[in-house]
């Protein structure tokens, strides 16, 4: 079978099949011959319809069109395997499906055109002397006192308080019931409208402006158990509930009983309590420590998406749409896992209506995902950039140990550690060879900062939310 190649745009190779007499023959005869075992034709037996009857009944263009079905796959398939293409997705056909009809006659040689995407060439101006700026993030002793304080917070014992009224700090128990406020020229003699879910009794709130809507928690500093008054606040808007978002409202508020918070005294006691360290030395030393390791991990993801923000300047690749739209499907995929690990109904939320505006939403940033992901890789081809069996083994052993719970497929693990680590490797290589500039914190402006993209294996949490994780 003759085959002539041709270079298409986006990464495609343009077939030219020419396929021969002896082929268009056989697999015409063939058609007929599978029909003739199949067709159910009234005065026949199966198998023993006259082959002119067959082609009368059927309809010679029904069984070159089958014939030509045939011709197409198996040509086209022929011709990738023979021509030794790495193929992406299904290849497609370029000669108009009318001409090829009307073309075809069995014993004649059939020339047939297709086109299949291949993987792109990665053209690269340059990757090493980059010059960027990235984000320092230093560490803030002060992040250690806030986790402290809030640990102490939790662990507070409610004091009933007598003989003063309510101030900022305390816990309030009320009986409220609210009302939305009456806009200008409203009737003043209707009845105010109630807002859904807006009385409760014996409800306890911690007197903080943010543990309630704006208005209220202000409104009920000052006074004394047994007082009754209307408070006035406003929802915020946004607001989860889009019909309340920004309005006024009226809340009538009776104030039952204050509560103070009696804190535990920070010392080595507390820290037996709120984790496995003996003394708050120690539990102080690990918060520190973490805080540090964090304030280095943002800085060097700052340093990495900077680099390779600045990398794509330099990166020419013209990429297959079958591999855009399969980067597509990831994220989708990706997207739809974590809802679901959210408790959300997917099928709710990726309604067939609302997945072709994702799937159009999703193309830009598919497109540079695949130019981050394919110039990492031709670098680290060209520098010979590989990873040991131990590392690999190392973290594959981590892996396992964290979702121990889950079904693993080990082999597809080992392949996903093995490309992460030399990601890593790549462009830590890439920040030895460029020049990399710290700025403060808060420095660079919106268009010049992103955030910085981890593997889910080296995303570190922001602030500890209990000592006990410091461990």
């Amino acid at each position: 079978m003759k085959v002539t190649q041709e270079k298409l745009p986006a990464s495609q190779i343009g077939l030219e099949i020419e396929i021969t007499p002896e082929k268009t023959k056989q697999t015409y005869e063939q058609v007929i011959q599978n029909f003739t075992r199949s067709a159910n034709i009234p005065g026949f037996r199966k198998g023993k319809v006259p082959r002119q009857i067959l082609l009368q009944r059927l309809g010679a263009t029904r069984i070159k069109a089958a014939a030509l079905e045939e011709l197409i796959q198996d040509g086209i398939t022929q011709a990738v395997k023979q021509e030794d293409i790495n193929a992406i997705g299904q290849p497609r056909l370029r000669s108009s499906y009318e001409d090829l009809i009307n073309n075809y006659e069995p014993g004649k040689a059939l020339t047939i055109s297709a086109a299949v995407d291949v993987p792109p060439e990665v053209n690269l101006a340059q990757y090493t002397d980059l010059q960027i700026k990235a984000e320092e993030i230093k560490y803030d002793p002060q992040q250690v006192d806030k986790v402290l304080e809030s640990e102490r917070q939790q662990m507070a014992t409610l004091i009933p308080v007598e003989g003063r009224p309510a101030q900022l700090g305390d816990v309030a128990v009320v009986d409220f019931k609210g009302v939305l406020a009456k806009a200008e020229g409203e009737d003043e003699a209707a009845e105010p409208e109630a807002i859904p879910g807006g009385e409760a009794t014996d409800f306890q709130v911690e007197l903080q402006e943010d543990r309630f809507i704006p208005g209220f928690v202000v409104g009920i500093v000052g006074m004394n158990p047994g007082e009754t008054k209307e408070v006035s606040a406003t929802f915020p808007d946004p607001y989860a509930n889009e019909e309340l978002a920004g309005k006024p409202a009226i809340f009538t508020v009776t104030l039952k009983e204050i509560k103070e918070k009696e804190l535990p005294e920070l010392n080595d006691d507390f820290a037996q309590e709120v984790s496995e360290f003996e003394t708050l030395a120690e539990l102080r030393t690990s918060l520190e420590e973490r805080f540090q390791k964090e304030a280095e991990q943002k800085t060097k993801g700052n340093q990495q998406e900077a680099l390779v923000k600045e990398l794509l300047k330099y990166v020419e690749v013209d990429l297959p749409e079958t591999m855009i739209e399969q980067e597509v499907d990831n994220m989708l995929t990706q997207t739809a896992i974590r809802l679901s690990q959210q408790g959300l109904d997917i099928k709710k939320l990726f309604t067939p209506d609302v997945i072709p505006q994702l799937r159009q939403r999703s193309h830009d940033e598919a497109v540079e995902r695949l130019k981050r992901s394919l110039a990492l890789e031709e670098i680290g081809k060209r520098e010979s950039i590989k990873v040991s069996e131990e590392e690999v083994a190392a973290r594959v052993k981590e892996l396992l140990e964290q979702y121990s719970e889950q079904e693993v497929d080990q082999d597809r693990l080992r392949e996903v550690v093995e490309n992460e680590l030399i990601t890593e490797k790549t462009i830590d290589w890439l920040l030895e060879h460029s020049k990399v500039e710290l700025v403060p914190e808060g420095s660079l402006s919106a268009t010049e900062q992103t955030t910085p993209e981890v593997t889910e294996t080296q995303e570190q949490t922001s602030e500890v939310t209990s000592p006990a994780e410091a461990q």
